[in-house]
């Protein structure tokens, strides 16, 4: 019998596994890579008996993947909040989805063990830009201030580690982060007791990130705006954290964060205005390998010739992109 632990290597799908696995620690073979590696159960090769425990990635995507899993024998525990398709049954599958706008893998995961270690789902939740849900849930908690910005900074750093075309281009790769931070049932002794790994992500966001800053928008207006940035490391470190940020500071604008490839083309990042949080994700499925949430959504791969065609859309585009009342 194997375990094997499948999650995004993002903010929220790393927060979630230690939150499990501080509730239930277990000796298991982990499965991620960089956020947008998202159909990552096809690495297992499950066998009669083995336990799978997959977050933060789309059951949509994953769903050949799942069928084998429990064709094999395998017993399996996801949990996501991206699109399901349809949603199988099964004896051996404990399945938690939920779609909602304001969730995220690490709150259902706070959910599912009655928040035992809830400071973490807040870091996820953060990280995932869900600031007023995580708001909602630390109003429950105990919490100054202080510590509250403390843990809000960190998931954005966690966040930001996730992005990039490789592990190679990342400060950690996923699955040496979410080591490093299982060691800790709170947030806060990571930062106070790690704090060469600590400034390892915080410094490398802020270069990243000033970086990101100098850069003027390529069209924009009232209602959405959209960044290019150039075919360079720190661009794709930077680019979804980016995004977030601009979505915070205009909350009634939607925005787009294109990054060129090396090989050209660009990778893009969309996130709908934060006073809708919806139409992100039907946008980019109007174009080959795109896809993810209602509020924030991406394009792995668009063409070159085909950058006009997506700044008109998405200037122009669906009206669940645009601020109710405009």
């Amino acid at each position: 019998m194997t375990c094997y632990d499948v999650f995004n290597g993002d903010a929220d799908g790393i927060c979630a596994l230690v939150q499990l696995r501080r509730a239930e620690p277990r000796e298991a073979r982990l499965v991620t890579g960089v956020k947008r590696d998202i159909e990552l159960l096809a690495r297992v090769e499950p066998a009669a008996g083995d336990r799978i425990t997959v977050l933060d990635i789309s059951l949509e995507k994953n769903r050949a993947a799942l069928d084998a899993c429990l064709a094999a024998g395998a017993e399996v525990f996801y949990v996501d909040h991206h699109r399901p398709g349809e949603r199988p049954s099964h004896p051996r599958l404990t399945l938690i989805v939920d779609e909602a706008p304001d969730v995220c893998t690490s709150l259902l995961v706070d959910r599912h063990l009655g928040g035992r270690f809830a400071l973490w789902a807040l870091v996820g939740a953060f990280g995932d830009n869900l600031r007023e849900a995580a708001l909602r849930r630390a109003r429950e908690l105990d919490l100054d201030g202080a510590d509250l910005e403390r843990l809000e900074q960190l998931g954005i750093y966690i966040n930001y580690n996730g992005y990039g075309p490789t592990v190679a281009e990342l400060h950690f790769d996923p699955a040496e982060l979410f080591r490093i931070l299982s060691r800790h049932d709170d947030p806060r002794a990571f930062m106070a007791e790690d704090r060469d790994h600590f400034a390892r992500l915080e410094t490398g966001y802020r270069e990243d990130m000033a970086k990101a800053e100098a850069l003027a928008p390529l069209a924009a207006d009232d209602q959405a705006a959209v960044f290019l940035l150039p075919a360079e490391p720190w661009a794709r470190r930077v680019s979804g954290v980016f995004g977030n940020e601009l979505a915070n500071r205009h909350p009634q604008r939607a925005h787009a964060i294109l990054t060129a490839k090396p090989e050209g083309g660009y990778v893009v990042s969309v996130r709908a205005p934060l006073t809708a949080k919806r139409g992100a994700a039907e946008l980019c499925r109007q174009f080959p390998t795109g896809g993810g949430r209602e509020a924030a959504a991406g394009i792995n791969h668009l063409p070159e010739e085909r950058l006009a065609e997506f700044i008109d859309r998405f200037r122009a585009p669906l009206p669940a992109l645009r601020t109710a009342g405009r």
